[in-house]
C-alpha cells in the first residue's frame, strides 16, 4: 500500500518543493509514498476567502479559524495520524518519525499567523509537534522537515537498510566520524583502526566514538541510552586525530 501524506497550507504551492529532488522525490516518482497539498483558503465560506480571524482576548496576530480549519481536515480525514505543526508542540523525534513511517501516512496542518483556534486542535485529537526551539513564519518548512525524515525509512526507499539502523537517534546515540580517501589529507590521518580492515575492531570503534560524542555533545541522549536496555558502554578508544 502506497504511503500517503496530505498537507493542510495555505501555500500549496511550497510543496513538494525540495521532496522531489533525492531520495524522497525518486520515491514519490515511482510510488512508494503520494503527496497532497491542500489549500485551506479552498475551504472558507465568504467570497473574499477570508481563514483567519482577531483573537478573543485581544492581542497581535491573527489566528486560523475553527471552521475553516476543520473543514480543511474533514476533506481528508482518515485513520492516518492527524498533526498540527507548532512550536508549542513537543519536539520531533526519530521515534516518532518511525512511528509515522510504520502508519498508513499522515495528515499534517501547517500553522500561521498565531496559530489555530485551540478547539479544533482538541475537537479532532490532533498531536502539537515541534521541529526546534524556534519560530518560522509557518508550519510549511517543519511539515517538509518531517516528511523527509519520514519518507526515506519507507521500505524501498534507501539502499541500505542498515543505514538507517546505524544513523544518529537511532539507538539514542549519534553517529560515529566518518573518512574517506585520501587517507592522508593535508597532513590529518584517517584513524589507524579504519585502514585495518578488521571488521570487529572497527565496528567496537564506531561503538566507542559514537558512545563519546553522545556524552559530550547531547547528555540528553546520553541519559536515555543509559537508561535504556542497551549493552555496556564499549572501553574507550583513541579518539579520532
Amino acid at each position: 500500500m502506497t504511503w500517503r501524506a496530505s498537507v493542510l497550507t495555505l501555500f500549496p504551492e511550497m510543496f513538494p518543493g525540495p521532496l522531489g529532488f533525492s531520495l524522497a522525490g525518486r520515491a514519490l516518482q515511482s510510488g512508494l509514498w503520494s503527496l497532497q497539498a491542500v489549500n485551506i483558503r479552498d475551504f472558507a465560506t465568504d467570497r473574499h476567502r477570508t481563514v483567519d480571524d482577531t483573537p478573543f482576548g485581544g492581542g497581535a496576530g491573527m489566528v486560523l479559524r475553527p471552521d475553516v480549519a476543520d473543514a480543511a481536515i474533514a476533506s481528508v480525514a482518515d485513520e492516518r495520524p492527524l498533526v498540527f505543526l507548532t512550536p508549542r508542540g513537543r519536539c520531533l523525534t526519530q521515534q516518532d518519525v518511525r512511528r509515522f513511517a510504520a502508519a498508513p501516512g499522515v495528515v499534517l496542518l501547517c500553522g500561521r499567523y498565531e496559530g489555530v483556534d485551540q478547539r479544533v486542535i482538541e475537537a479532532r485529537g490532533m498531536q502539537e509537534i515541534s521541529i526546534g526551539d524556534y519560530v518560522l513564519s509557518g508550519g510549511e518548512l517543519a511539515a517538509l522537515v518531517l516528511l523527509d525524515a519520514t519518507v526515506r525509512l519507507l521500505p524501498g526507499v534507501m539502499g541500505a537498510a542498515e543505514s538507517a539502523a546505524e544513523e544518529s537517534f537511532s539507538r539514542h546515540l549519534l553517529e560515529s566520524q566518518h573518512y574517506t580517501r585520501p587517507a592522508d589529507w593535508q597532513g590529518r590521518l584517517v584513524p589507524q583502526v579504519l585502514l585495518s580492515g578488521h571488521h570487529a575492531l572497527v565496528a567496537a570503534w564506531r561503538q566507542a566514538e559514537a558512545e563519546r560524542l553522545t556524552r559530550e555533545r547531547r547528555p540528553d541522549l546520553w541519559a536515555l541510552h543509559t537508561s535504556a536496555t542497551c549493552p555496556a558502554p564499549v572501553a574507550s578508544l583513541p579518539a579520532a586525530p
